[in-house]
């Protein structure tokens, strides 16, 4: 018999999410014969009756399955050996952190396909959280930036934004993001912060999904090198919407000689330096979506904050939704990592410091982790529906058989950081960092 097992998410209070949804474990049940067990949870956004509802086992002993399935990272004392274990391991950048579990995975011969690494032809991520990320993430800086605001007395219809997890669903989130934006059509927004700009860094999914709530509000669309001419207009400009400007490569990187060529950024960022700090005395309100590693240029570091300080008090940048939240990475002063109960700390570029919470003056900064978690339910569905693709085809599989002729679909095999303990060609560097 073809027996998965679905691990308890247990990393904090937040963490409600699940791989394979009841429905879908229903049918894996009914379509392929696969019996699923999972392990009991008070948190978990579906209940363990759901689950025996859909043909499961809920016992907490998952040693029956050969495969297991997770979203975040399994603790080490929880492993098994010779397992196949399916979750985001956050190990592909070398990160420290995860180190340990790597090498515990190594030792005890398993199976690693990590789900960021699902992709399809052309590298695009064929299983993500990433939407979720996006929309909750809008919601979360849109509340952040009104209680500054607040803060500094000006009265907005941004005060109203709940945290994204205050809400019941996604469908409750974008009637009220719709309403703020009738109040906004229909009152206007205080001329002391006009223009309203927001920019948004990347346009992949996370992007995607931000953009999908923002453009909820009444806005109008302007290229980089318009902001500069719209900033003139000051409170001269139109009060009765925001103004929205995208970021690609080409507008806030330069070759250090040459002209600017994407595949070459790609392949060689150390031969480009950022010339994002020209728009912080422009924006109001900075998300970042896009993905970074070390070896790309920063766009918000300190030194620019500091240099552009008296501008940026005056007119420029007062919240920063890190949606990333790459800590000290594409965006500097993200120093760590939050929770929804403790979204934000604020960053003093004059003094390099910071202050726990949302403050009147300074940078806010939102970087909270884990936002799908703030709308659990939705982002599972979404998840399993396209996870299931591929769950037949990890569980057929011989993984005794050598690597190079297992019966994998391709997919998966590009996913596949370990196994039987062992690095895969594609993930030889790692080596280093075990």
């Amino acid at each position: 018999m073809k027996i998965i097992g679905i691990r308890r998410e247990d990393k904090n209070k937040w963490e409600r999410r699940v791989p394979l949804v009841p429905n879908d474990v229903l049918e894996l049940g009914e379509k392929y014969g696969i019996k699923t067990i999972i392990q009991p949870s008070e948190i978990r956004i579906f209940s363990d009756d759901e689950y025996r509802q859909a043909g499961a086992e809920v016992n907490e002993d998952l040693q029956a399955a050969d495969i297991i399935f997770a979203v975040k990272e399994i603790p080490l004392h929880l492993l098994e050996q010779g397992k196949t274990y399916l979750f985001f391991s956050h190990t592909v950048k070398g990160q420290s952190y995860n180190m340990g579990l790597l090498k515990k995975l190594m030792d005890l011969e398993c199976n690693l396909i990590d789900y960021e690494r699902i992709t399809g032809k052309e590298n695009n991520r064929l299983i993500t959280f990433s939407r979720y990320a996006g929309l909750a993430g809008l919601i979360e800086t849109l509340h952040a930036f009104g209680k500054k605001m607040q803060l500094n007395g000006y009265e907005t219809p941004f005060a109203e934004v709940r945290q994204a997890y205050q809400y019941e669903s996604l469908v409750e989130a974008k009637k009220h993001f719709q309403k703020i934006g009738e109040m906004i059509s229909k009152d206007g927004l205080p001329k002391e912060l006009l223009p309203l700009t927001v920019g948004f860094l990347g346009y992949g999914n996370v992007s995607k999904g931000a953009q999908e709530i923002f453009d909820l509000l009444p806005f109008e669309t302007i290229e980089p090198n318009q902001l500069e001419e719209l900033q003139k207009k000051g409170s001269l400009s139109d009060n009765h919407c925001l103004y929205k400007t995208v970021f690609k490569e080409k507008d806030i990187v330069k070759a250090l000689s040459g002209s600017f060529d994407l595949q070459e950024y790609f392949d060689h960022p150390q031969r480009f330096e950022s010339i994002f700090h020209k728009y912080l005395p422009y924006l109001k309100i900075l998300i970042n979506g896009v993905y970074w590693t070390e070896k790309y240029p920063r766009f918000v570091t300190k030194n620019d904050l500091k240099k552009n300080l008296s501008v940026i008090e005056k007119s420029g940048l007062k919240t920063i939704g890190d949606i990333t939240c790459d800590i000290n990475g594409s965006v500097e002063i993200t120093r760590e990592s939050t929770m929804p109960d403790k979204a934000c700390y604020t960053y003093y570029a004059e003094s390099d410091s910071f202050v726990d919470g949302i403050q009147d003056s300074g940078i806010t900064v939102m970087a909270i982790d884990n936002l799908p978690c703030e709308f659990p339910r939705e982002a599972s569905s979404e998840f399993s529906k396209e996870l299931m693709v591929f769950v037949d085809g990890v569980v057929s599989a011989d993984f005794k058989a050598d690597f190079n002729v297992v019966e994998l679909p391709s997919e998966i095999r590009k996913a596949s950081i370990l196994y039987n303990g062992c690095l895969t060609d594609q993930y030889e560097y790692l080596s280093e960092f075990v």
